[in-house]
């Protein structure tokens, strides 16, 4: 299928979802640069390394909502000659430079609690101080979950991570308040302490947005809602007996190419398979928003009882062996004696090959006098 230009309505759409990322990161900017300021003189006054380090998570906070705006704008630069499938890549990127800036505030955290625990300081709390504080929890819980909100609508990882790291942000400050009670009322100091674990959370959550992204980035499986949704409408169509070999290609949040064969009887002339795959591959793109850069035909037997027949045969020979979960492709020709089918193995199995194999070979021996021309698929959206 050519490339060709987004309709107007998917301008619009991918124009309007930039702005709400910029948008929504610009007020992420804004509320953490108030927060750090508050929070470091807060800190530095009271000698609180909670305080202090809470600030320095609110400034690096700040500075992913920032990489998040280039990120954006970047991955909304037009398709060229050297990336002709667009730059929508680059919003995982930023999401794990993002990721990367967490773990390495979570790092510089913890070694700068342990040194507070080897060198304790006298504490000095303020009631205002600790209202400020107090203040500032409520601010990134609310911040938290708009981020979080706006980044599930628009699909943006950025902005998720962003969410909840603000979320995240709510709880460790929370936490130097309970130790500025406990401080207060019994004069037992545990703001080191406290700071370590903030920093084992911040690390712990700074892996595990990493470890996401970069499954992202390597190649995630096919969201099966989205797949089944195709399949849906590919066999919608008249004629079309089977959609199946799906695969999806990400390049970036809601951009996607696809490829898809399709089981058509074999009495249908190019003419109407032409029309046909035009027409599929419009409306797989209105619905979907996902490109058919190919879409193969698998024909089959409709004319011939007999064949009819031995394809039940075989069906029932390929399922009954363990970890078939499809059969497809199935075309049969008596002249010569040639037999042709793809059978789709689970990655259940623990030899994929060795499965595959004794299945042909079931088929091989029910039907010895038949040459076998058979291939091992995958599903791409399996759970």
């Amino acid at each position: 299928m050519k490339e060709r230009k987004k309709p107007d309505k998917e301008n619009v759409r991918a124009d309007s979802r930039e702005k709400t990322i910029i948008r929504t990161s610009i007020t992420g900017i804004i509320a953490n640069v108030f927060l750090a300021a508050f929070k470091a003189v807060i800190g530095l006054l009271s000698h609180s390394i909670a305080i202090v380090l809470d600030a320095v998570n609110n400034i690096s906070d700040a500075g992913s909502s920032l990489i998040t705006i280039i990120g954006t704008k970047l991955a909304g630069k037009e398709p060229d000659k050297k990336h002709p499938f667009g730059y929508g890549r680059i919003e995982y990127l930023s999401a794990m430079i993002i990721s990367v800036i967490v773990l390495y505030a979570g790092i510089t955290s913890l070694v700068e609690s342990v040194k507070q625990i080897i060198r304790p300081e006298t504490l000095d709390y303020h009631a205002v101080s600790l209202i400020i504080v107090a203040v500032a929890v409520l601010v990134k819980i609310v911040l938290g979950r708009y981020v979080r909100r706006v980044g599930e609508k628009v699909n943006s990882d950025s902005l998720i991570n962003s969410g909840k790291d603000a979320t995240l942000d709510s709880v460790i400050s929370a936490s130097t308040l309970v130790a500025a009670a406990v401080f207060l009322i019994f004069g037992i100091s545990l703001e080191a302490w406290l700071g370590a674990v903030i920093a084992l959370v911040i690390i712990k959550s700074g892996i595990e947005m990493l470890r996401d992204t970069i499954s992202q980035i390597l190649g995630e499986r096919n969201d099966p809602d989205l797949a089944g949704s195709i399949k849906e409408t590919v066999t919608g169509f008249p004629g079309v007996q089977g959609a199946y070999d799906l695969v999806l290609n990400n390049y970036g949040p809601d951009t996607w190419n696809g490829s898809i064969h399709i089981e058509v009887p074999d009495t249908y002339s190019a003419d109407q398979l032409d029309q046909l795959l035009r027409s599929i591959q419009v409306a797989v793109y209105r619905k979907h928003q996902v490109i058919l850069t190919a879409i193969g035909v698998y024909s089959v037997n409709t004319t011939d009882p007999e064949v009819i027949e031995m394809r039940e045969k075989v069906r029932e020979i390929v399922f009954a062996q363990p970890h078939v979960k499809q059969m497809h492709g199935f075309y049969l020709t008596k002249e010569p004696k040639t037999l042709r089918f793809d059978l789709v193995i689970s990655f259940d199995a623990k030899d994929r090959r060795a499965a595959f194999a004794d299945a042909v070979g079931a088929v091989k021996e029910a039907f010895p006098e038949y040459e076998l021309q058979t291939a091992m698929d995958t599903d791409f959206a399996e759970e």
